[in-house]
């Protein structure tokens, strides 16, 4: 088993954060001109950036 480090914990927590999509407050503020998350991540085939952690 391994542990994670806090600093590693931190940055798949941020990581997890912008993987959210878009307010709806949002869209409707922009009317319509912002209709999504264009730095939405897939778990699948995008992974996030390979660090020293």
């Amino acid at each position: 088993m391994t542990k994670k480090t806090l600093m590693k914990k931190k940055r798949l927590g941020k990581a997890t954060r912008q993987n959210r999509r878009l307010p709806v407050f949002v869209a409707v503020r922009t009317k319509r001109k912002v209709t999504q998350n264009s730095k939405r991540r897939t778990w699948r085939t995008q992974k996030l950036q390979a660090r020293k952690w």
